[in-house]
């Protein structure tokens, strides 16, 4: 098919790999803007127009399509169909139009569980025990459209946001490729009006860990947001991220270590943190952790 790829980060960019690996010809990949990132504040494009780039494809990335000239360069393309994956922008009626077929989304949760912008992440914070991808034809609301085909996967005591993006991502491409050779058969459901939720984008308020929750709590949220933007605490006035944990036994007053190997107490048991990392320093497991850093039993996590 001669399609357009519209993505913007890292998520995108195995479904992009994929259709160029099974022949479909890209004819345009949009992606949001370069945005200031680093020290030095520099414009930085997107993992998918980096990507894209190359590739050799011809990348566009406007602010929207409320400008004529750029959406007359849309449809002038004459694709037959749009693959639309965490591309950042609600698109109008006119774009979802232009395509021959539509535009076509992969989202990463259960739909209608987990509309919007984090659907990963909530999904782990939320406890669920399984989410999936499925892919959608495109309609005007926020994440609504007709369903198309799905995949599920379990979330492992294990996972955190990196390593179920990794694999969602990977089933996304494949189930994306599937249903657009299978195109003229499947047949669209319209979303249950049931189960809606949506999966607001996080806020770096929401990442300081409250010691006063009960362990699996604590432990889905370091879960949910590692690597980023990471759950934090503080230890001896520096702050330091939390990027893996599990629930184990042990009793104390919330926020204290229950021994040296950092097990701290929650409000309802404890987590054993695994995985950390001080500020302006690289990820460390816990063992190389406390090589330098002593946290010895009684130690308060702020």
């Amino acid at each position: 098919m001669r399609l357009i790829f519209m993505g913007t980060p890292e998520f995108s960019v195995s479904v992009l790999n994929q259709l160029v690996s099974v022949g479909h010809e890209i004819a345009c990949v949009y992606s949001q803007p370069p945005r200031p990132a680093g020290r030095g504040k520099k414009p930085r494009p997107s993992a998918v127009q980096k990507r894209a780039e190359e590739l050799g494809l011809e990348v566009r990335t406007p602010l929207n399509f409320k400008d004529a000239a750029e959406l007359r360069a849309f449809m002038d393309i004459n694709a037959d169909a749009a693959v639309v994956v965490a591309y950042g922008l609600i698109l109008p009626q006119p774009v979802l139009d232009a395509p021959r077929l539509g535009c076509f989304n992969i989202h990463a949760s259960l739909l209608p569980r987990w509309r919007g912008a984090a659907p990963i992440q909530r999904a782990i914070m939320a406890g669920d025990a399984e989410t999936g991808v499925y892919i959608m034809q495109m309609e005007a609301g926020l994440d609504t459209g007709p369903v198309l085909m799905r995949d599920v996967t379990a979330i492992e005591a294990g996972d955190t946001a990196a390593s179920l993006h990794d694999r969602l991502a990977d089933m996304g491409s494949h189930l994306m490729v599937n249903a657009l050779a299978d195109l003229p058969n499947l047949t669209p459901t319209t979303q249950s009006l049931e189960g809606v939720t949506y999966a607001a984008k996080i806020d770096k308020a929401e990442a300081k860990i409250d010691w006063s929750q009960p362990a699996a709590q604590v432990d889905r949220l370091i879960r949910g947001i590692s690597p980023f933007p990471g759950a934090w605490f503080m230890l001896d006035g520096q702050r330091v991220k939390a990027l893996l944990s599990e629930c184990v036994g042990g009793k104390g007053p919330a926020g204290v270590a229950v021994n040296d190997t950092l097990t701290i107490a929650c409000g309802e048991g404890s987590i054993r943190l695994l995985k950390i990392q001080k500020a302006g320093k690289g990820p460390q497991t816990a063992d190389v952790f406390l090589t330098g850093t002593k946290v010895p039993a009684g130690s308060i996590l702020e």
